[in-house]
């Protein structure tokens, strides 16, 4: 917290950061260790940016190599690792320990291996998600996936985060796309998962490594799948007097069978955002506003086009536009996806969730918002993902206001038990990290918690990478017990190692 006063560490301590300096030096040397403390206030923080915290020292590895004697040196010693990508996650994800080295994974940033006849692409974990998509663009294909900061998010990240983003709805997560990783274990092993071969022999590993939020092993390469680009892409606008009517729409597309490239909802807060920042051209009339994208062959799209405005019709719209032109679409979205930083012109802080809920749901949770924002007088905006029902309420406060950052914590959990209590989730895309790990009693008994514990056993027992994290109580291994899978053996003895 601001203000805090820390005591001096002692000499010991000193003494023991300095030896770990200098022996992180010999691993990685030149400028690959940043010790100096207005240095590493750079990597303070990530996209969670009300929780800060100076790490021990911060290094930065350029090869594989360099990760696994990094891991091994700290797996010996006892010391913790936190790893990070680009820093953007908003759960806290990355966000460093002062007992704890920070890795970050931003120099493996080269494509080593773009494939086009198995319609794949081989990645360092530094590079950023839309880096993907412009070094295979040229022949005609992209990396679907695409979350709100995909210029700057690493696919490393993703990996861990388990990203989403616009098109999720009919391309799929980070997890559908991804076809192997190389991973690096907590006592220095690489370890080799899948491969551009479309699905993998054995226990499905790679499905547990992603979205493990940096709690099981630091991956040092990625193989993603990609597509060609549709032959025709559209975008319709669609008005809606009530966040309600618009929410009944989304269920009704859905209901008739239709599956668009990208579904998304924004409120009126958030539209007049997003309007003045971009210009985008949103009506500014209405309460809600649906930006749906429908792709194909030309005949097919003009057919769901007539579909989807005779649905939205139906449900009280009073606006429509459709895209004539692709530049006139890629507007479209650029106002959605500049709706964070939109918001952040309109309040000096804002609070971003991510809660996942049925999409039958909808009203009553928007409802819910609204009397939640009510009884703690902050205002929210509202952007999200509404064909796969994926929120993200961002709340306006004011962090000089005392009182304020916690009263829109507290907002935000009551959304998140809110999601859950509908038959949600507490997390779509954003990950657990710090920002809900309290919450994660609210979803799971002690039961769930420590099967899950029980997995992170099998990979880090010593509870080194990334604590802190995710659990509200970290368990010892022994007290777990062994883990039983496939008459009590564990799953490592037959995957491929170097």
């Amino acid at each position: 917290m601001s203000g805090l006063i820390m005591p001096p560490p002692d000499q010991q301590t000193l003494a023991r950061r300095a030896e770990i300096v200098a022996d992180m030096r010999q691993i990685v040397p030149g400028e690959g260790v940043v010790d100096a403390v207005n240095s590493m206030r750079a990597f303070e923080s990530d996209g969670l940016t009300a929780y800060r915290q100076l790490p021990l020292v911060v290094v930065l590895p350029e090869t594989t190599a360099q990760v696994s004697r990094i891991l091994t040196y700290c797996n010996q010693r006892g010391i913790k690792i936190v790893p990070r990508g680009s820093g953007t996650s908003l759960s806290g994800g990355a966000l460093p320990l002062e007992d704890a080295v920070l890795l970050v994974m931003s120099r493996f940033n080269r494509v080593l291996d773009i494939d086009f006849d198995n319609r794949c692409v081989v990645a360092q974990p530094g590079v950023t998600n839309l880096g993907i998509t412009t070094a295979v663009e040229q022949q005609g294909f992209y990396y679907a996936p695409d979350p709100s900061s995909q210029i700057a998010c690493s696919i490393g990240g993703n990996v861990a985060e388990n990203s989403g983003g616009v098109h999720c709805l009919k391309y799929g997560l980070t997890a559908n796309n991804l076809l192997g990783i190389e991973m690096v274990m907590m006592d220095g092993e690489v370890v080799r998962l899948g491969g551009k071969h479309l699905d993998s022999e054995g226990y499905d590993l790679i499905g547990v490594m992603t979205g493990s939020e940096g709690l099981l092993g630091v991956v040092t390469e990625v193989t993603v799948r990609i597509l060609q680009k549709p032959e025709t892409a559209r975008a319709l606008l669609l008005g809606f007097p009530t966040s309600e009517e618009a929410g009944q729409c989304v269920a009704d597309i859905i209901g008739a069978g239709i599956i668009p490239g990208g579904m998304e909802m924004m409120d009126r807060p958030a539209i007049h955002a997003a309007e003045d920042f971009v210009h985008a051209g949103y009506p500014l009339e209405c309460e809600a506003l649906l930006i749906i994208e429908l792709d194909g062959c030309p005949d097919e799209v003009n057919h769901l086009i007539e579909a989807v405005e005779r649905i939205a019709a139906q449900n009280g719209s009073t606006t429509c536009r459709i895209s004539q032109t692709e530049e006139e679409r890629m507007t479209f979205w650029a106002g959605r996806k500049a709706a964070f930083p939109a918001v952040g012109r309109i309040s000096p802080d804002y609070y971003c969730m991510d809660g996942t809920i049925p999409r039958k749901q909808l009203p009553t949770v928007l409802a819910g918002m609204r009397e939640l924002s009510a009884k703690y007088g902050l205002g929210v905006a509202n952007v999200f993902h509404a064909g796969d029902g994926n929120l993200h309420p961002l709340i306006l406060y004011d962090a000089n206001k005392p009182g304020e950052l916690e009263k829109a914590e507290d907002f935000g959990s009551d959304i998140l038990r809110l999601c859950v209590k509908v038959g949600g989730v507490l997390t779509g895309e954003h990950g657990v990290g710090v920002e809900k790990r309290d919450l994660m009693p609210e979803m799971f008994n002690q039961i769930d918690l420590d099967q899950q514990m029980r997995v992170k056993c099998a990979f880090d027992p010593n509870h080194l990478l990334n604590p802190g994290k995710v659990f509200p109580q970290l368990r010892r291994c022994a007290e777990l017990g062994r883990m039983h899978i496939s008459g009590g053996k564990l799953p490592f003895p037959d995957i491929p190692r170097f």
